[in-house]
């Protein structure tokens, strides 16, 4: 197994095209057959979602103990993790992962603290008032994963920017998992971040009952966090109902180097970002053939030691690519068309760059300031537009977990100065009994 060099513009271009216009993967065998044993026929995700998101809508507390014993395996005799849990868990955590755990939660807060979310207004109008007022959303979901792989670092990123805009109620959810009392990482994460109980369900059964409240689980206003296929499809299916973060693919990250990056560096940075999972994207652009090479041959070196080899056997040659660009505008250019979750640059004056930049999640700028390094304590929360969304979206941040109201205060000489303007596009539009009415003031 190696990675790919693609050293022809022209086909460099049609592989990130590829990427971003590929249809969705063949269902897993795997997955087809445990759909069968837990809907006893043959049914798509979309399918087996919309039942999960209506018999959880329909039958509460009852639907969610069943799924979770079809899908979890494990019977529920209680659906909250409680303070003391909590604690427990976090006691069982070794002195060196607490303290990394408090240094991320610490740094995350003091980030997110320094983004602007105060109403304001503007008293200049005549006598009248502008503004907004900006308020938190009273009540927020989190999804936190912890199935095959658990995220406590994910929990963090989430909860704790929801803490600082002032949301009062959090409802964290988590796979019970296979003993029904949940990840016991994402456990102690949930009280670093100073949260009082944790729900534990999982998958499309969890979104269904934020959204739609159940005797014991209390409606949210708002769901965030990345999960498997069906948390995702789940997402999807109740939004408008209640409101969502972002749906979330396969992680992605471009590295954009030149010939003074270190290729060691640049060949971990490729493995590690695919050993999430055998979607995931690992590309490299770079003006030199030489360092090209150079990586190819470290990626080849290092994957011997790593221990999820299987993954990044199968990510690397189906998404990852070295692309040999001819210069590093044209290398920000295919990076800019492909606008990924994490954008790396590697290169001799990488601030140099950093205007040019349109369309990423995330850019980290030198060798130091590595995506691994940030998917952890830097402070800016990990979760991030993936599939290309961060042509029109963002990161997760302040404002996400709130809400603005405007504030229309208009004075009596703002009024009459305005009033014959919106008379006259309300009667463009039709609409007469809105020119009535300003003209009623009048």
């Amino acid at each position: 197994m190696n990675i790919q060099i693609i050293d022809n513009l022209t086909a460099a271009r049609a592989h990130i095209t590829r990427l971003r216009s590929r249809e969705e993967s063949a269902l897993p065998e795997s997955i087809k057959t445990r759909l069968r044993a837990i809907f006893g026929r043959d049914i798509s995700p979309q399918d087996a979602v919309a039942q999960i998101v209506t018999d959880v809508r329909r039958n509460g507390d009852h639907a969610l103990r069943d799924y979770t014993q079809r899908i979890d395996g494990v019977a529920l005799d209680r659906f909250w993790a409680e303070a003391e849990h909590l604690e427990t868990a976090y006691r069982a955590m070794s002195p060196a992962l607490q303290d990394a755990l408090h240094l991320a939660a610490d740094r995350i807060r003091a980030f997110h603290a320094q983004e602007p979310h105060q109403s304001w207004l503007n008293w200049a109008d005549e006598g009248g008032a502008l503004g907004q007022m900006i308020r938190p959303i009273q009540r927020v979901g989190v999804y936190a994963p912890g199935g095959k792989a658990a995220y406590p670092s994910s929990l963090l990123m989430t909860a704790i920017p929801a803490q600082v805009a002032g949301v009062k109620d959090i409802l964290v959810t988590t796979p019970p998992g296979s003993q029904g009392s949940g990840s016991l990482p994402v456990l102690a994460a949930a009280y670093i971040a100073g949260l009082k109980r944790v729900l534990l369900l999982g998958g499309a059964q969890a979104i269904a009952a934020m959204a739609y409240g159940t005797a014991s689980v209390p409606r949210v206003d708002k769901i965030f966090g990345a999960g498997n296929v069906f948390v995702t499809l789940a997402k999807k299916l109740v939004y408008g109902d209640v409101g969502i973060d972002g749906l979330y693919g396969p992680t992605e990250t471009v590295l954009i180097a030149d010939d003074t990056a270190n290729p060691t560096f640049a060949a971990a940075d490729l493995l590690a970002q695919a050993e999430h999972d055998p979607l995931a994207t690992a590309l490299l652009i770079t003006p030199s053939a030489k360092f090209a090479k150079a990586v190819q041959t470290e990626v080849e070196r290092q994957i011997q030691f790593l221990e999820r080899q299987t993954i990044i056997q199968e990510s690397l040659p189906g998404q990852g690519a070295i692309l040999v660009a001819p210069d590093i505008e044209e290398a920000l250019q295919l990076a800019n068309d492909y606008a990924p979750e994490h954008l790396c640059l590697l290169v001799k004056d990488p601030w140099a760059y950093i205007g040019k930049v349109r369309n990423a999640g995330g850019v980290f700028v030198g060798e130091v300031s590595s995506e691994a390094l940030g998917d952890y304590v830097i402070g800016p929360s990990h979760v991030m537009p993936t599939n290309g969304t961060a042509r029109f979206a963002s990161p997760l941040h302040l404002r996400d977990f709130l809400k603005v109201t405007s504030i229309f205060a208009v004075s009596d000489q703002t009024a009459q100065r305005l009033s014959a303007s919106a008379q006259t596009i309300a009667r463009a539009e039709g609409l007469t009994a809105h020119a009535a009415a300003v003209a009623a003031r009048v």
